[in-house]
């Protein structure tokens, strides 16, 4: 209308992503422990809708092969 640009700046989306990435991860380490390092590096490469899709799963989660079970499905899918 007015020539505005009213998309959120990369910065501040990228900015957002880190800061839920940073949650779920804090949750899935109340909730099941250490998290190994091939699964964090999973988790850091999920698209921000893998992640929002990861944050309702926990919820049911409660042991690492859950987590495990629910990544392995994802790289499937």
């Amino acid at each position: 209308m007015l020539g505005l640009n009213l998309e959120e700046p990369r910065a501040i989306r990228e900015a957002k992503e880190e800061g839920e990435r940073k949650v779920v991860l804090r949750q899935l380490n109340r909730l099941v422990g250490a998290i190994p390092d091939a699964l964090l590096s999973q988790i850091q490469g999920l698209s921000v809708e893998q992640l929002e899709a990861l944050a309702d799963a926990l919820l049911d989660f409660s042991t690492l092969a859950d987590l495990e079970g629910w990544l392995q499905g994802e790289v499937r899918g």
